[in-house]
């Protein structure tokens, strides 16, 4: 598309959505509040509907795609989008907090309050619940969405969002507070050209969609998702804690963004090595260490890509092993595949982060504290953790209820963004007929 033709660009949906958004702002809390407990409803109500068309969207990608389990959905799953928006409506509203105040020497009396954005336009890949998780957050904090999804999971979202706009119907709100657009390339277009009526724009989902959307956006952007996550086994690492950790952030879902791409091995531990990973092996493989955690291999094997004296260590001992290629490091595999490093030291796990990392999770196992807090105040990452899987990089489990994304940028939220994250702030001023000199 000619860039010059790009900016002049005025999506026909624009007026509608930045319209509806200024309507929000005349509904009290208890009245959004309100109609996300009936979304919640409506989605375990009309399930057998979202279910038929998710199970079409499901037949057109192949069941061995790292993306099916993403692009799927279950009952127990909509249990878990519904519960999650059932939490969003209790959580207290972030609007109208009066986060700074003071009175100047010449009587004027500021205060800063917190407001929403407007309009907040949402780019995502294959993954239908984040329709439902970003209206609940949206609609919370005064925001209208507008929805890109992609072209995987279309007839999802399309029947999700009918769901929530007969609801919003239903009470008498502007079903445009939620537009969901065309799975199209120009429609993504036109959102990152709508200036005057998208207030930001949030892409979530692998590095390419990112990058693509940092680079040709004219609207204001947050960059979340892409996750190149490593976790460091230290010489004073517990082997048992190790293996479950390792395990939890590597298998609980290959799929996200906080998933373990590297295990970073020290040196002094190499002999430890194969019971550290064995429970990603497969069960029938080294039957002497994997029984021992038979409840752990639930999951489907993961192969691991080793540097040579991780290599040399797991020789024999573990089934799935490839040599490490320069590309094995920095990479979000999104599958069933572990990088593994050896280093002689924490300083060299450090730089090892610092040049393959991706400033999202990155985790430390060590029983020694004065390391540990040196990993965590040198790592640059969102989200660092001491003895705890990266698995738990996520809203509802920091307990902000669902989450838009996670942020892995520094400029405004970082981490985890939820309700807080997703509205701004005006200052009002008030005298008593002051002039300025």
């Amino acid at each position: 598309m000619n860039p010059d033709n790009q900016r002049d660009m005025r999506p026909l949906w624009g007026e509608d959505v930045k319209r509806a958004s200024k309507t929000l702002a005349l509904l009290a809390d208890e009245e959004r509040n309100s109609i996300l407990l009936d979304v919640a409803d409506a989605i375990i109500d009309r399930q057998e509907q979202i279910l038929a068309a998710n199970a079409a969207d499901l037949a057109k990608m192949s069941p061995e795609n790292p993306l099916y389990d993403r692009l799927q959905l279950t009952p127990s799953r909509l249990e878990a989008i519904a519960a999650d928006m059932r939490n969003v409506a209790s959580l207290p509203s972030p609007l109208g907090h009066i986060t700074k105040q003071k009175t100047l020497p010449n009587g004027l009396r500021l205060c800063r309050v917190s407001v929403p954005f407007g309009v907040i336009g949402m780019i995502y890949e294959a993954r239908p619940n984040v329709t439902f998780d970003v209206f609940s957050l949206c609609f919370k904090s005064g925001n209208a969405c507008v929805l890109k999804g992609g072209k995987d999971a279309d007839e999802s979202n399309r029947m999700e969002v009918a769901v929530i706009k007969d609801v919003l119907a239903n009470h008498g709100v502007n079903p445009d507070v939620v537009t969901l657009l065309p799975a199209t390339h120009e429609a993504t277009a036109e959102m990152l050209n709508a200036v005057g009526y998208v207030d930001l724009c949030i892409p979530r989902g692998g590095r390419k969609l990112i990058d693509f959307v940092r680079d040709n956006a004219r609207v204001p952007v947050i960059e979340t998702g892409a996750g190149v996550v490593s976790t460091y086994f230290d010489k004073d690492a517990d082997l048992e804690m190790g293996r479950k950790i390792v395990y939890n952030a590597k298998t609980r879902r290959v799929s996200v963004c906080n998933a373990l791409d590297c295990l970073i091995v020290h040196r002094d531990r190499l002999a430890d090595l194969p019971a550290l990973v064995a429970p990603l092996a497969p069960v029938s493989e080294d039957k002497s260490i994997v029984s021992q955690h038979s409840t752990l291999n639930t999951k489907p094997p993961v192969t691991i890509y080793a540097d040579e004296e991780a290599y040399a260590a797991l020789s024999g001992r573990y089934p799935l092993l490839q040599p490490a290629t320069d590309e094995s490091f920095g990479t979000e595999f999104m599958d069933y595949k572990m990088a593994v490093k050896t280093v002689s030291s924490l300083d060299e796990a450090l730089a090892h982060i610092d040049r393959y990392g991706s400033g999202h999770s990155e985790a430390i196992v060590t029983m020694n504290e004065a390391v540990a807090r040196r990993f965590q105040q040198h790592v640059d990452a969102a989200c660092v953790y001491w003895n705890a899987p990266t698995s738990f990089t996520d809203g509802a489990q920091f307990g902000l209820g669902a989450e838009i994304g996670i942020s892995t940028q520094k400029l405004g939220p970082r981490g985890p963004m939820a309700l807080e994250e997703i509205t701004t702030y005006k200052w009002l001023i008030e005298g008593e007929g002051q002039t300025r000199p």
